[in-house]
């Protein structure tokens, strides 16, 4: 197994290597490491979790034209090509399908122990310090503001209002990052993710603060 995780380390890393900096191979690996520790508790099957893990992102659809079938094939094709058996590559293709936030907004749909797993570290690594990061990396990539007062989050969002939005990066804090607590499946994702919740909570009243040149 060990192989062919690291040929799927370099196939990303090399994949990768000129991504958006939230979404580039050390936010992979954070998900990657996350998830493992995760699964130490949750004892899922260990490869299945690497696997998807590292291949999640692979071409995430918000830089690929909406394009959400491109990530998902990438994948299949690469654990194709280092022989990994069909029914593990058909499990890490449903999670990649089906683990991204935009994709709770269609109800019912695939779920295992395995993409509970990578589904909660992947939302961790959206809150906290470097969730806060990364929220703002993306922002300015997408030319957003940072706040605007008059600009109120949407509370009742649709997958595609979602995608589509254009609203300020404190917006989506509201939108998404503060909702991901109580969207953990784990015990231990849960465990963490409250004290990132708290630190995002703590960020925003200094935010509001500042703005209000307090």
């Amino acid at each position: 197994m060990q192989a062919s995780i690291q040929k799927t380390i370099d196939f990303v890393q090399k994949t990768l290597a000129n991504a958006e900096a939230g979404h580039d191979w050390f936010h992979i690996e954070r998900v990657f490491k996350t998830a493992l520790t995760i699964n130490e508790q949750e004892k899922g099957d260990e490869q299945v979790v690497a696997f998807a893990a590292l291949l999640h992102d692979i071409a995430d659809p918000k830089f690929n034209n909406g394009d959400e079938d491109l990530g998902p094939n990438i994948a299949e094709s690469f654990l194709v090509s280092i022989a990994i058996d069909p029914q593990t590559i058909a499990h890490v293709k449903l999670i990649i399908q089906n683990m991204s936030f935009k994709n709770s907004f269609d109800g019912d749909r695939f779920t295992s122990k395995e993409m509970e797993i990578v589904q909660d570290a992947d939302r961790l690594d959206a809150i906290g310090a470097i969730g806060i990061a990364r929220a703002f990396t993306y922002g300015g990539f997408k030319n957003r503001v940072l706040y605007d007062p008059e600009i109120k989050p949407e509370t009742h969002l649709t997958k595609e209002t979602y995608k589509n939005t254009t609203a300020p990066t404190i917006d989506h804090f509201y939108e998404k990052l503060l909702l991901l607590k109580d969207l953990m499946n784990t015990e231990a994702g849960s465990a963490i993710a409250a004290e990132r919740h708290q630190f995002m909570l703590l960020y925003l009243d200094h935010f509001y603060k500042e703005w209000d040149g307090k």
